[in-house]
């Protein structure tokens, strides 16, 4: 359940020294902070939408592995797996930081030198609210074409849908 959305694009208009790309979009949803961090990245499979896929068979589960040095990666039909992505930071319940290991063509990215980062921070905004935000930063380690990434995941159908997603799993509170 939510009740506020936001999101942004491009630059940061924030401090005029941090002129790199990213984006960033939040979402306020009525969950204490530990069942919005469990959520978010135990059913990620649920949230990240199922077109987003490498695999040739559909994907079955998506994993985010609960710590600092583990992948994200998903699991396909056929018992395929594809890692498209490092876990940098893991520190339940106030965030985890994932690499984006998926290049501008949407091919994934061997070079850890040439992939983003995605911050997914909580932040408790009461014992029953808390609020969500999404930070793809880093983009332009991407290299040429690092815009379209900026494009694809600041639109309707990037990060906000994925908080879209996340807010629909949550239980109703009523």
């Amino acid at each position: 359940m939510s009740d506020e959305h936001q999101h942004g694009q491009g630059r940061d208009d924030g401090d005029a020294a941090d002129t790199a790309p990213r984006v960033r979009c939040e979402r306020t949803v009525v969950a204490p902070v530990e069942v919005a961090f469990t959520v978010f990245t135990e059913r990620f499979s649920e949230i990240k939408p199922p077109e987003h896929n490498f695999l040739g068979s559909p994907v079955s589960r998506t994993v985010i592995e609960p710590r600092a040095g583990g992948d994200a990666y998903d699991c396909g039909a056929d018992g395929s797996t594809v890692r498209w992505g490092r876990v940098l930071a893991y520190d339940p319940p106030h965030r985890v930081v994932l690499s984006w290991d998926i290049s501008p063509r949407f091919q994934l990215e061997p070079d850890p030198d040439r992939t983003s980062e995605v911050e997914i921070a909580f932040v408790a905004d009461g014992p029953e609210r808390t609020t969500v935000s999404i930070e793809h930063r880093n983009i332009d380690r991407h290299g040429p074409g690092w815009e379209a990434v900026v494009m694809a995941f600041g639109s309707p159908r990037g990060w906000p849908l994925h908080l879209d997603r996340f807010a629909d799993l949550l239980p109703d509170p009523a």
